[in-house]
């Protein structure tokens, strides 16, 4: 289990760190980087830890990928695009959302109404702390501006898997045999019971997030990193079906 800002290289040029409750993924390229995902706003200085941790300087990140436009995904997206330029790129159905043209997203009646479940009240404290009543808005977002693999630092593959959110992705890496699954498919959340593969509680999805599964069941790939919960060395199809399982 990873400490919080806390980095490990979990496949080649591949590494995972962990923000306030929720994982982001750096791809190395010679001395390039893709971001994907962006925790929290408190989560920010973390952000920037983990690219020094790297030995790399925010500049260095050639793209943020979003995996989906909630806050916790957002946070550092706006001061690496506003400071280094760095351009943020999603699934088109998600651009709206990551403008805020719309939200999708469990707001503070949502919590109010899950606060007797175990876990709830802690989890909402901490995110609150890290900035979870913030309004991030991201108007400089893009679609992927290809099809098929993006030319970034990984080369990772989207995969749509809509269902979490309206245009929610997956990332595909191929030349590691992993998956990067975003909320598509997690292994633990605070607010959970279960652990291992799992979908989320049905207040954070705004889809039918079992269908997106089957999407990634498809994939090849023998590691899972998902956007809460701890790396899962595990063949995709088998973890989806224990998610179907739950």
């Amino acid at each position: 289990m990873l400490g919080r800002g806390e980095v490990t290289e979990v496949a080649p040029d591949v590494f995972v760190a962990l923000g306030t409750d929720v994982n982001w993924t750096l791809l190395r390229e010679g001395a390039e980087l893709t971001l994907v995902d962006a925790g929290y706003p408190g989560d920010t200085d973390r952000v920037l830890a983990s690219i020094a941790a790297l030995g790399a300087d925010p500049a260095d990140v050639q793209a943020v990928l979003l995996t989906h436009a909630h806050v916790d995904h957002l946070g550092a997206a706006n001061h690496l695009h506003e400071r280094y330029g760095v351009p943020v790129f999603t699934d088109p159905v998600e651009v709206a959302h990551a403008r805020r043209a719309y939200l999708e997203q469990a707001g503070p009646a949502d919590v109010v109404r899950n606060l007797a479940r175990p876990g709830v009240l802690p989890w909402a404290l901490r995110i609150a702390r890290a900035g979870a009543a913030r309004k991030v808005v991201l108007p400089h977002a893009q679609p992927f501006p290809t099809d098929g693999p993006l030319d970034l630092p990984g080369r990772p593959q989207p995969v749509a898997t809509h269902g979490h959110t309206s245009g929610h992705t997956a990332y595909h890496l191929p030349a590691v045999g992993a998956v990067l699954t975003g909320d598509a498919l997690v292994t633990a959340h605070p607010t959970s019971r279960r652990a291992g593969p799992q979908v989320l509680p049905a207040m954070f999805n705004h889809g039918d997030p079992v269908a997106a599964l089957d999407a990634l069941a498809e994939l090849s790939a023998d590691l899972v990193l998902p956007g809460h919960g701890p790396v899962l060395p595990m063949p995709i199809a088998n973890a989806v079906a224990q998610a179907r399982g739950g």
